[in-house]
């Protein structure tokens, strides 16, 4: 069983933190209805859809993959680099304690989920504004005793390593070669973005097909001549607040009944 934990969009996203974008009205019944079919095309793919509630005093909830890093056999809650979401925490350990045990980033570490980009055994960990070193180590000594390998990514010119590079196909990433070395990603075939899309670098796998934004249509060209099967979302009112399709759920196995240990 696949579950996609969503939040519902605040009515307060119109104070959304911002740090590349410059601040524009979001128009929230709009935004409200792209999250819908969002979480419909979630639903397409196989997932099943767990919704919370819109949190009305936290305007960047909406964006619950900054909050947790959830891998095959534990969670992490991460230590947002914006204070202001830090309190978006508590509802997602009450969704995530019937399915994963739990351990927490701690300060001096800072972490955002969107720096974190999973490929098999291995997480890519972007440095950036909101993620840092001791964020990479952290992780790398809890992920340890399960195998996984934790490796740095500095990123520059963007909010997340995800705004930079994503994975696309089981072997290939779609990447903005301007924010992210891609030497990092020796092993994978490199997709880039159309040079006059800067921020198309952000896809969401799932199973053989990938929730792409319509905003890109020139880099959906090229992930479809490269045999990438896309599916078109409108998130154009979640971009304004610096938000992409991957952000905007939480996604993993499951089986019925699992328990955290």
């Amino acid at each position: 069983m696949r579950i996609a934990i969503t939040r519902r969009v605040s009515p307060a996203i119109a104070r959304c933190e911002l740090t590349h974008l410059e601040r524009r009205p979001i128009d929230y019944e709009r935004a409200r209805a792209q999250h819908g079919a969002y979480e419909a095309a979630l639903e397409e793919l196989g997932c099943r859809v767990q919704a919370l509630p819109a949190e009305a005093s936290l305007p960047d909830s909406v964006f619950v993959e900054d909050i947790a890093v959830v891998l095959d056999e534990v969670a992490i809650l991460t230590r947002p680099g914006a204070p202001s979401r830090r309190a978006e925490a508590g509802s997602l350990v009450t969704a995530l304690t019937p399915y994963r045990p739990l351990r927490a980033i701690t300060a001096p570490a800072t972490l955002d989920g969107g720096d974190v980009l999973r490929t098999g055994r291995v997480l890519f960990v972007g440095l950036s504004s909101r993620s840092n070193q001791a964020a990479v180590d952290q992780l790398a000594t809890a992920l340890a005793p399960y195998g996984y390998r934790v490796q740095a990514v500095p990123v520059d010119g963007c909010l997340h390593l995800k705004s930079a590079v994503t994975q696309v196909a089981p072997r290939a990433v779609l990447a903005n070669r301007r924010w992210v070395d891609v030497g990092a990603f020796a092993e994978f075939a490199v997709i880039e973005v159309d040079p006059d899309e800067a921020y198309a670098a952000n896809g969401l796998l799932i199973g053989e097909r990938v929730i792409y934004p319509t905003s890109f249509p020139a880099t959906a060209r090229r992930l479809e001549r490269r045999g990438v099967a896309v599916v078109p979302v409108d998130v154009t009112e979640l971009q304004k607040a610096e938000g992409a399709v991957t952000c905007c759920s939480l996604i993993f196995e499951t089986s019925p009944g699992a328990q955290s240990s």
